[in-house]
């Protein structure tokens, strides 16, 4: 299952685990990325806590949580080499995956049309 949040945020659910990014779209607004920071695996978040920090040739950006859980994994690959978020930005371009408190709560973000409409 897919899902995006209105801060061009993807979310995709794999058993009790969901990994997040961005999408094509803000990695294409942000420009090349040169500077990734993750949070530490283990990290219990709550929706909208600054939990990446990104920075662009154009600018600085937080990524925030897009909902409540504990981070389990991050993808060091981008903090190694930034640039794959901008390259692959939906699939080895990923920032963390997480286990939700609420699974249900992700039947309250966007669909693919709904974050297509969005973003025209």
């Amino acid at each position: 299952m897919l899902k995006f949040t209105e801060e061009h945020e993807w979310l995709r659910k794999d058993g009790d685990t969901v990994t997040v990014g961005i999408t094509a779209h803000a990695a294409e607004q942000l420009g090349d990325l040169v500077f990734v920071e993750l949070p530490e695996p283990d990290t219990d978040v709550s929706k909208d806590d600054e939990v990446v920090v990104i920075e662009s040739v154009k600018a600085a950006s937080d990524i925030l949580a897009p909902l409540d859980g504990t981070i389990t994994e991050v993808n060091e690959a981008v903090v190694d080499n930034p640039t794959l978020v901008n390259e692959d930005p939906m699939e080895g371009g990923w920032f963390f995956r997480m286990t939700l408190s609420d699974p249900s709560e992700m039947d309250g973000l966007l669909d693919e049309e709904a974050y297509r409409k969005l973003i025209e």
